[in-house]
């Protein structure tokens, strides 16, 4: 594990910069991140017979569920009342992951990771922007120390992927569907609903609804240096170039729909 819980500087805490939006962002990203070690157990699972990857599979859910606790450490500091084992309780009895699988859910082993790659890309990103959008110094630290650690992951899940790519040839149209499909997939019920649980919301779950206040407190924190790079670390996982034509064409068209994402999650924050 690259690093502890005991190794962020707690002292330095500073409740005075703390933002109500960002704990609640925290909150979320909380569970999601604690709910790694069964994803963990999953990609083992798909990996069976390949015990090189398998170890970077366990070491990768170990330090996801670094993550979940060092935020959750975070948040009890920002918040007292945070009840994290009912809210993870509501969180886990919806959010399944495919536990029994012995196939990846993506098609092949190649499309497996690059979906994974895609997820290090999101997450990367986030964490990114709430480093760069937040005062509180201890959370600053943790956004930064994540952010790291995604990028790692990235690199770790792309550096196998290619390894797949030439085990099993799959089609360009294939990589890049893949890759498409799990961009969409960004939104689905997974985060708005870790979102849900974790700020205890009791009315009726309307994901449509909780999903666009995740997303207004989330993309309204972006920059464009984020969603560029973004955008060419999802190309070269779908094995584009984003230097040739159809890499920029289509690095083009994920910055603006990215742009477009944030522009209208931060015009939601200004006041009517």
């Amino acid at each position: 594990m690259a690093w502890q819980l005991d190794e962020i500087a707690w002292t330095a805490f500073d409740a005075r910069k703390v933002s109500a939006d960002v704990v609640r962002i925290a909150k979320a990203a909380c569970l999601v991140e604690h709910n790694g070690g069964d994803y963990g157990t999953y990609l083992s699972n798909v990996f069976f017979d390949d015990p090189d990857f398998g170890r970077v599979a366990r070491g990768w859910a170990e330090e996801e569920v670094n993550h979940g606790r060092v935020l959750r450490r975070w948040v009890e500091l920002a918040d007292p009342a945070f009840d994290f084992e009912d809210a993870f309780r509501r969180f886990t009895a919806k959010v399944k992951v495919p536990l029994e699988a012995d196939r990846s859910v993506r098609g092949s082993r190649c499309g497996e990771l690059i979906a994974r790659c895609v997820v290090e890309v999101g997450t990367s990103s986030m964490y990114s922007a709430l480093h760069d959008s937040t005062d509180e110094p201890v959370f600053r630290e943790i956004c930064k120390r994540i952010a790291a650690d995604e990028f790692r992951h990235y690199k770790l899940f792309y550096d196998h992927m290619k390894r797949y790519r030439e085990l099993e040839r799959p089609m360009l149209v294939e990589r890049v569907w893949v890759g498409v499909r799990r961009l969409i997939e960004a939104e689905d019920d997974e985060l708005a609903y870790a979102y849900y649980c974790a700020n205890g919301i009791r009315e009726p779950y309307q994901r449509r609804a909780v999903g666009r206040v995740y997303a207004r407190q989330t993309f309204s924190r972006y920059r464009q240096k984020h969603i560029e790079l973004g955008a060419a670390m999802v190309l070269k996982a779908m094995g584009l170039k984003p230097q040739t034509w159809y890499g920029r064409a289509l690095g083009r068209v994920l910055t603006w729909l990215a742009g477009i994402k944030a522009a209208q999650a931060a015009a939601r924050v200004q006041p009517a």
